[in-house]
């Protein structure tokens, strides 16, 4: 009678572990393998700095042939000499081309030809270029605004429409479009930027959708503040609720930003994010998101109803905010 107990508690942790062993085996086999893009042709937009110039250094150093595009032709040079410096074998190929990519599209069509007539067809096609300025919403001037749609959501059609029925048609290839955090909820202070983002949110989930058949996948990268050119540029236009609501996340690195980014699309992951915060903030701004991974989403499936009350304790954090400095500027 005594031994009773014993033997159903050692059966029972047995069964644990056999369980867990099962689970973790589970896992390995099925885990996504990252794509192998040694002499692929991969054009990056904004590929001279910032997270841009990050990712071109990594395919680089994956052994892919580059093409990086910006306006800036000086750094553009450098963005190619830099990978000239980390080249992995003599048959690379490195290359940029200067444009404006919210020109009309019939000029970033026939850039794209010649780009695919000298490297050969794109393979992958990241979209890095944007910009942001902030302010309230009254307060961002209405060519500010236009700006923004232009370089964040032209620029990236532009690109998108022209590689998408080339790589539906090769039956391969893979999109990055890049948005933001600012894609999942409205911040204060960031309104026609937070538009833009939120039509590359849409954009990206689409065209998932539409070509997930066809062998082509889709990545959204949702980067939160990284330590980059662009966010010195927009922390100049950042209203004091902006800096104190979006400051309390930390400043991310961009290598490990467009290391993650790139090992996310490699993988055909449809979500791309760095850290628990941009976890947590996408799991409660992106509920309809197509989350790779069985234990993934039953996870998601038990956190996501719990999680929602720290949604609300959020928008009250962000209101109190907002108050305080009105108080402060006697609003």
């Amino acid at each position: 009678m005594f031994i009773m107990p014993f033997l159903t508690g050692e059966i029972g942790v047995y069964l644990l572990v056999a369980i867990a062993v099962h689970i973790l085996i589970y896992m390995f086999v099925t885990r996504k393998r990252a794509k192998n893009i040694v002499g692929k042709h991969i054009v990056i937009t904004g590929g001279s700095k910032g997270i841009g110039l990050c990712l071109a250094v990594e395919c680089a150093m994956k052994g892919a042939n580059v093409t990086v595009i910006a306006r800036d032709e000086k750094m553009l040079s450098g963005a190619v000499a830099l990978m000239e410096v980390i080249r992995q074998s003599p048959e690379q190929k490195f290359q940029y081309r200067c444009l404006d990519l919210s020109s009309k599209y019939e000029q970033v069509a026939e850039t794209f030809a010649n780009i695919e007539e000298s490297f050969g067809d794109i393979y992958m096609l990241i979209n890095c270029a944007g910009l942001a300025i902030c302010g309230t919403f009254e307060e961002v001037s209405v060519e500010d605004a236009r700006k923004l749609m232009n370089v964040n959501y032209w620029g990236t059609y532009n690109c998108t429409r022209y590689v998408l029925p080339k790589m539906k048609k090769a039956g391969e290839g893979i999109i990055v479009i890049t948005a933001s955090q600012a894609a999942l909820f409205g911040i204060y202070g960031y309104g026609p930027y937070a538009a833009s983002k939120y039509a590359l949110r849409a954009m990206a989930e689409t065209i998932a959708m539409e070509s997930r058949h066809f062998g082509v996948s889709v990545t959204l990268a949702l980067p939160a503040d990284t330590n980059t050119p662009g966010f010195e540029n927009e922390e100049k236009t950042k209203p004091k609720e902006t800096k104190i609501i979006s400051g309390s996340g930390g400043l991310a690195d961009p290598e490990h930003v467009a290391k993650q980014i790139l090992d996310d699309a490699l993988k055909s992951n449809f979500i791309s994010i760095l850290g628990f915060e941009s976890w947590l903030l996408t799991l409660l701004g992106g509920g309809l998101f197509r989350w790779g991974g069985f234990f993934q989403n039953v996870f998601h499936i038990l956190l996501l109803g719990p999680l929602r009350v720290i949604g609300c304790f959020l928008h009250l954090h962000f209101e109190r905010i907002i108050k305080n400095c009105a108080k402060e500027r006697n609003d």
